[in-house]
């Protein structure tokens, strides 16, 4: 089965195996988000897949 590209392109692996994305929402019409709203947006987000989820979407 082909690994859907798209979805592959939004996410990195860590050195450790977990799945990091970047938050959505970030792009622009930021000026009224609050302080900590703005500063949450710039962590990374860890996305929780499963077995089937990950097999399905990343390589290998």
């Amino acid at each position: 089965m082909k690994s859907n590209k798209s979805y592959n392109k939004r996410l990195r692996v860590t050195r450790r195996g977990k799945i990091i994305s970047r938050v959505p929402g970030h792009n622009h019409f930021n000026a009224k988000d609050s302080g900590t709203k703005r500063q949450q947006k710039r962590r990374p987000n860890e996305v929780g897949l499963s077995n089937l989820e990950r097999s399905r979407y990343l390589p290998n």
